[in-house]
């Protein structure tokens, strides 16, 4: 399946995609749903109103979810382009829900920084609770997957050993288009390409096999010390290719289109502002 969030005549609602069409399903977004207990059953329930997928306005995934947490230097290449050593164990970062925002939204230039970065992440949803998750049973605890782009305020980010300031910029973490549920990839989605583009010009290219750390480790890794929670967002890093890397470094500027896509997942499309 494909479930996502879209406006409404009345404000949002959960849908779910059925060919070139969206059905409405009873629950005000995504986040709400995936809290209601069975939420795949809920989500393939029959009827419920339609809306022809090219009037449909697909607004943020997953509005409220308990936690977003980053895992950063997670392919060998993105590390070795700032000289870093190999991480031992996962590199982490949370982000807030209001970090987040829709997969065709606007991304606002802060008025504080000319310094705005792309890195294209393959994102996690979590379907069901868990603690102490085993590397083995990981797969169980997994939704779904969709596309996010964690935009970063590099000065911001430099200003101190904590990422913090530089990553959880309010509406700038753009996600979506949908969450394609786990049954429709392989499995831990090895072997997708992933690939950033800024008006059209290849700006990063990956696959979800270079990860340092595979899924199963950071799923088990994060549940050793936090509850995680149906809906709950987890970015899984990004490849090589970032602006601040480059030689000399290339930043986001307003009126550029940045383009953000994941092999049999989806694509952002979000204009800088």
């Amino acid at each position: 399946m494909k479930l996502t969030t879209l406006k409404t005549a009345t404000g949002t609602s959960a849908a779910r995609l059925d060919g070139d069409t969206y059905t409405l399903l009873p629950y005000a977004d995504l986040s709400i749903l995936m809290a209601a207990g069975d939420w795949r059953a809920a989500a393939a329930a029959e009827g419920g109103e339609t809306v022809a997928a090219a009037e449909a306005t697909l607004t943020t995934l997953l509005p409220s979810p308990s936690k977003v947490i980053c895992m950063g230097r997670n392919y060998a290449e993105h590390v070795a382009e700032f000289g870093h050593e190999m991480p031992e164990a996962p590199v982490m970062f949370a982000k807030f829900a209001d970090s987040l925002t829709g997969p065709y939204d606007d991304l606002p230039m802060p008025a504080e920084s000319e310094q705005l970065d792309w890195e294209v992440e393959l994102a996690l949803v979590i379907g069901k609770e868990g603690r102490r998750i085993p590397k083995e049973q990981a797969h169980e605890y997994i939704a779904g997957y969709t596309v996010s782009n964690d935009v970063s305020v590099r000065d911001f980010q430099r200003r101190s050993k904590e990422w913090l300031a530089g990553k959880a910029w309010t509406s700038l973490t753009p996600i979506g288009p949908w969450l394609v549920t786990e049954d429709e990839l392989p499995r831990y989605a090895e072997g997708l390409e992933v690939l950033t583009l800024v008006d059209g010009v290849e700006k990063q290219r990956g696959n979800t096999e270079q990860f340092i750390f595979d899924i199963p480790t950071i799923i088990a890794d994060m549940s050793t010390w936090t509850v995680l929670r149906p809906g709950d967002v987890i970015l899984t890093g990004t490849p090589s290719g970032v602006g601040l890397g480059r030689k000399p470094p290339e930043f986001l500027k307003p009126g550029q289109t940045l383009t953000t896509r994941i092999e049999r997942v989806g694509e952002l499309v979000n204009k800088i502002g």
